[in-house]
């Protein structure tokens, strides 16, 4: 067929008279000395014109100089105001710089009569100020092709501002105006308050966030049971006055020095990694190519029951307190069946000998690999900077954590979930409870 419209081709161009013929003929000498073309070229009885090599340096183009074999990462310099504040700030190459205001404040801080008001504190953000109009923030934003971003968690409130180092300035005028000087306007906060109820509407629809929650507030008695997301019988009880006297009481740091979380540092890193080596992940991804393949959960779990479309390992790990479990979605009537299959799972990996040497190699390899991928990204450094200064009241080097991670052994992942089990255990289910007893 190829050949047949080839020679169409040619004969089309042949009716053009030996002048046109000629100057084919001519064009594909010259092209078949610099290039062969390719197979839609040969088709139509053309050829690609040449370009360059790319293997010799271009004319009158200055390089630049090359980096030297060795290039140290950017250091983070910490800076104490009189008023106790700190300022921790890393130089990188990019252009681009992330300047972050984090505060220890979040939802443990609540008291029943604010129930939901770091929710809402999060959707406030960047609105009105006392000194500057929300339509101002958003054009002096705008001006400068800024990003912001507002996150609240349980221990932590986090601002965010993105532009070019150019205006960093501009971005921490701004950044601290929206934190210390909010309005709280009437009008304002009600419009927040439709999409918090929005909010939870959509929660519906998540229901491992929900089961996250039920986790927090079956297994945890005190203030880590406070919702992170505002519940719907709370949201009447919101408005500007419980955010201003929120605001008063949280905005400020107060450190205890109680066992467990990161404080406990080398156990939380073993949670980390025990994380990693139990893996899991849904029956038909385990989140990309590759991912959690050879993850324990994915090929004891996944792969020998299909009535089981995800199991994966989960951890919550805060200052002071974490949790750690498995999280599955499955067939209503195979429920009961999953439960004790977790069961058996985490009994097995708090049973000395039953997890080799090649299974925990690989998950701490995986672990490293997850940290310092997670760390190229420019506002999860900022984020990584804050959160640690908060907890620990420095940055502790990239190089102790890795070091941590090698020097973890089968015996430490045994004794970590030993402890586990001998804790009280808390359970929570979505979805059809006929099934479990």
């Amino acid at each position: 067929m190829y050949r047949t419209a080839a020679s169409r081709v040619r004969a089309l161009k042949g009716q053009t008279g030996y002048r046109g013929s000629a100057r084919y003929a001519t064009t594909s000498v010259v092209a078949a000395k610099s290039s062969s073309g390719g197979f839609f070229s040969r088709l139509m009885g053309e050829q690609c014109s040449s370009l360059p090599s790319l293997n010799f340096p271009l004319k009158d183009v200055n390089l630049p100089p090359p980096l030297p074999d060795h290039v140290e990462p950017g250091q983070t310099r910490i800076t104490t105001l009189p008023n106790g504040l700190k300022i921790a700030s890393e130089m990188a190459a990019n252009p681009v710089a992330s300047v972050g205001l984090y505060v220890d404040c979040g939802s443990i801080y609540e008291r029943p009569a604010s129930y939901g008001v770091t929710h809402l504190l999060e959707r406030m953000a960047f609105k009105s100020t006392t000194n500057r109009s929300h339509l101002r923030i958003i054009r002096e934003i705008e001006a400068i092709g800024g990003n912001v971003t507002a996150l609240g968690s349980r221990e932590h409130m986090s601002y965010t501002y993105d532009a070019l180092k150019t205006y960093v300035p501009q971005m921490v005028e701004l950044l601290i105006d929206c934190v210390r000087n909010p309005a709280f306007l009437d009008w304002e906060v009600k419009e927040q308050l439709q999409k918090l109820s929005a909010d939870i509407n959509g929660s519906f629809r998540d229901p491992h966030q929900l089961l996250l929650e039920a986790i927090h507030s079956t297994g945890y008695s005190g203030p880590y049971a406070n919702a992170l997301l505002a519940l719907e019988s709370a949201v009447n009880c919101l408005n500007s006055t419980v955010l201003e006297e929120f605001v008063a009481i949280t905005h400020f740091a107060l450190a205890f020095e109680l066992p467990g979380g990161w404080l406990k540092e080398k156990d939380a890193i073993i949670l980390t990694v025990l994380q990693m080596l139990m893996g899991g992940g849904g029956s038909f991804s385990a989140g990309g190519p590759g991912k959690g393949m050879y993850s324990r959960l994915y090929l004891r779990v996944l792969n020998e029951h299909p009535q089981i479309q995800s199991f994966s390992a989960f951890n919550s790990i805060y200052n002071h307190t974490g949790l750690f479990g498995i999280q599955a979605t499955t067939e209503s009537n195979f429920a009961i069946n999953a439960i004790d299959i977790a069961v058996k799972e985490l009994i097995a990996v708090a049973t000395p000998g039953q997890v080799d040497k090649v299974q925990l190699d690989r998950a701490k390899e995986s672990t490293k690999s997850a940290i310092l991928m997670n760390l190229e990204s420019r506002m999860v450094v900022s984020e990584d900077i804050g959160k640690q200064i908060l907890t620990y009241g420095e940055r502790t080097p990239l190089g102790h954590f890795l070091k941590v991670v090698d020097e973890i052994t089968r015996q430490d992942i045994a004794k970590t979930a030993q402890k586990l089990l001998s804790s009280p255990l808390t359970m929570a289910s979505y979805g059809d409870g006929n099934y479990i007893s």
